[in-house]
């Protein structure tokens, strides 16, 4: 931490705005959003937030199938299993150590509602064919990007080929926030439920009118 991040900090604290609501968590979302094709990003309070959200907003409920690479830290399958979804454990290729798109063909089924693709240690998975397979089978591509931020396949930054993408900033990520998360949307109308769900279930519009069960997963 050898930039601006004391400045900034200071800044906040003299200010008052040191939660959510000050301009540096929106200048943030701003900023990612511009980096990554202008899709709509929520900064969360960790990449285990932002996946747990994605599986949330993307309507992926109890029994449904989600597919998982079994090299990966823990936060994948539990985010998975918060929602009592049914994770699906395949192998990885063996030369990247990313997950193998001939053992998800194997393993999809009609309960399948989506496959978390792990860009591990900032290693690219095999984005063309996996959204070829979420194509034809009509099902979610979520990236987990927390360890890939900047990372780049047939020239385009991961994160940009899904339906959503996860970033961690721990302190041993690529950038850092000490904790917190970012998650980037395709469409819309599920960063607005997300957005929703990270916010105790509050109405956009209508404050501290809770229409569902929500979270606490604002950044």
């Amino acid at each position: 931490l050898e930039g601006n991040e004391a400045k900034y900090l200071s800044d906040c604290i003299s200010t008052n705005w040191i939660s959510s609501r000050g301009k540096y968590v929106s200048r943030f979302e701003k900023d990612f959003s511009f980096l990554h094709k202008n899709r709509k990003s929520l900064a969360v309070s960790s990449g285990t937030a932002g996946l747990h959200l994605a599986i949330k907003s993307l309507g992926i409920k109890e029994n449904d199938e989600v597919i998982i690479p079994n090299f990966t830290f823990a936060a994948v399958i539990n985010s998975v299993l918060y929602e009592r979804a049914k994770p699906v454990i395949v192998d990885v290729d063996k030369n990247k150590w990313t997950i193998d798109v001939k053992e998800i063909i194997k393993n999809i089924t009609k309960k399948t509602k989506a496959i978390i693709a792990v860009h591990i240690y900032g290693n690219p998975c095999d984005l063309i064919n996996l959204k070829k397979i979420c194509k034809k089978n009509k099902i979610f591509l979520i990236e987990d990007c927390a360890e890939a931020i900047g990372s780049k396949y047939n020239n385009k930054l991961v994160g940009t080929f899904g339906d959503c993408a996860v970033f961690s900033f721990f302190a041993n990520k690529t950038i850092s926030t000490g904790e917190g998360g970012m998650i980037i949307f395709k469409e819309k109308k599920y960063y607005h439920r997300a957005k929703i769900l990270r916010d105790h279930g509050m109405l956009e519009k209508k404050k501290y009118y809770h229409k569902e069960i929500g979270f606490n997963y604002r950044m």
